[in-house]
């Protein structure tokens, strides 16, 4: 073996090197590891044979010893940086803007997600992906359970919603891939290295479902002074009613527990209503978006092995006569005149519709993949077969999609709620759950926009 350029020292100056850097190692407040620099020289250096050298006489092949990097600046982690506080070595003391209340619901949060919302600590809770997706949507039924009004939301209720959004979203910091990258050595040449980034469903998604959710909340902070009011119960109107009149709304009497809202007999100005109508716009859109999102990252879920097997034989039980009559009909096919027949009129309806036209077409589906290696002729009407299930599941999907437009507040299917359950990606169950609770936001105040916009003309049309 070659001299090496670069030699050890001397074993008791090895060993007094070794004691200075790792007493470090008593420091609670080190960066991470992935803020750590990496050695950038002596890589390639070798401990050599000479005497007092505790490898000259070793038969095994000398390994590169690499310095010790240097201690880069103290930075908190990612999750401390959220949380805004930081750790002191030592003593272990906590600063920073958090209270101790608040880092005890911390805890008390992950604490939870680690027993899998099993509080006996049993190992009998859910799994981990599962925890959290629970946790984001008990967090926004927290929030926004009570949210049937345009006005702000408190700042104690805003500051709950970032602080545990941020802390849930943290793990989305850890879920990485590796791909192949190039290092570049001090002496100029280059190694081919694995480096690691966030994982692409969660790079594309996340932030844009952050920048929804700072939207969204600018468009509840915007109503501070409107020209309208809600009314308690249908008929107690507020003392901050101005001008009393008839309460109307448009929702029926299967939300009548919902303030309805109130405004003045002339009606809400030209410019209030402009403004309402474009805050409707951006609300909409904003629950396209994360419709979007939130069907992309369910089709990514695999179907659970349960769902499967309870799936019917035929494809024709499941939906019935009448729109498997429509739907197998050769010639051009309408979705919106299948549902015209049908004669929806709840969400209910809606959505036992749903789940059986979502069962056919994957039994179709599932029928149409299916290879079969017979006779000639069995073949030739196998590949029949297949051809008219390809067509019946991709009008059985129009069909789902049409009602899906037909009722935005739909529920989740039996599909859905079961890639749910028995999902086991973390990162599919964050970017689900938070779209999904986005969506549902975003709903609400197209909602709660189109009521006062449905009063403001009604008491135009009064005067």
């Amino acid at each position: 073996m070659e001299t090496p350029s670069s030699t050890c020292d001397e074993g008791s100056e090895l060993d007094a090197r070794s004691q200075s850097d790792y007493a470090d190692f008593d420091d609670l407040d080190r960066p991470p590891r992935s803020h750590r620099r990496e050695p950038s020289s002596d890589v390639s250096s070798e401990c050599s044979g000479e005497p007092g050298s505790p490898y000259d006489s070793s038969p095994y092949p000398r390994w590169p010893v690499c310095a010790l990097p240097a201690r880069v600046p103290r930075q908190p982690p990612p999750l401390l940086k959220r949380l805004g506080t930081t750790r002191r070595g030592g003593g272990g003391v906590r600063e920073g803007k958090a209270r101790d209340g608040e880092l005890q619901l911390i805890k008390e949060r992950f604490s939870k997600l680690l027993l899998g919302e099993d509080m006996s600590g049993s190992g009998k809770g859910v799994s981990t992906s599962v925890a959290i997706s629970n946790a984001i949507t008990n967090l926004y039924a927290t929030v926004f359970g009570s949210c049937h009004r345009l006005e702000p939301l408190p700042a104690e209720k805003k500051s709950m919603w970032r602080r545990e959004m941020d802390c849930l979203l943290s793990v989305c910091d850890y879920i990485v891939e590796f791909f192949p990258s190039k290092e570049i050595l001090p002496d100029g040449t280059t190694r081919e290295v694995m480096a690691t980034r966030p994982r692409s469903d969660i790079y594309v998604n996340l932030p844009a479902l952050e920048k929804l959710d700072d939207m969204l909340h600018e468009i509840l902070d915007s109503f501070q002074k409107t020209e309208f009011w809600y009314v308690n119960d249908k008929g107690q109107k507020d003392d901050s009613a101005a001008t009393p009149c008839r309460p109307v709304s448009h929702r029926g009497e299967d939300k009548w527990w919902l303030p309805v809202p109130c405004v003045t007999k002339p009606g809400l100005a030209e410019t209030a209503r402009r403004d309402l109508q474009q805050k409707r716009d951006c609300a909409s859109q904003i629950h396209k978006a994360a419709m979007a999102i939130n069907n992309g990252v369910l089709a990514e879920i695999r179907i659970p092995d349960m769902y499967k097997q309870a799936l019917p034989k035929c494809g024709r039980a499941s939906v019935g006569d009448l729109i498997y009559r429509h739907m197998s009909f050769p010639g051009k096919f309408s979705p919106e005149y299948l549902l015209d027949c049908l004669e929806i009129s709840s969400e209910h309806e809606a959505l036992e519709a749903a789940d059986r036209v979502e069962a056919a077409m994957h039994v179709w589906r599932r029928k149409a993949s299916q290879s079969h290696s017979r006779s000639p002729w069995s073949a030739v009407k196998d590949l029949m077969e297949s051809d008219k299930n390809v067509m019946l599941a991709s009008r059985a999907e129009d069909v789902l999609l049409c009602l899906k437009q037909r009722f935005p507040g739909l529920s989740q299917t039996t599909l859905d709620a079961s890639k749910i359950q028995y999902n086991k990606d973390v990162g599919q169950a964050i970017l689900e759950s938070y779209s999904r609770v986005l969506e549902s936001l975003a709903y609400n105040i197209v909602t709660c926009i189109d009521d006062v916009l449905f009063a403001d003309e009604a008491a135009r049309k009064i005067t």
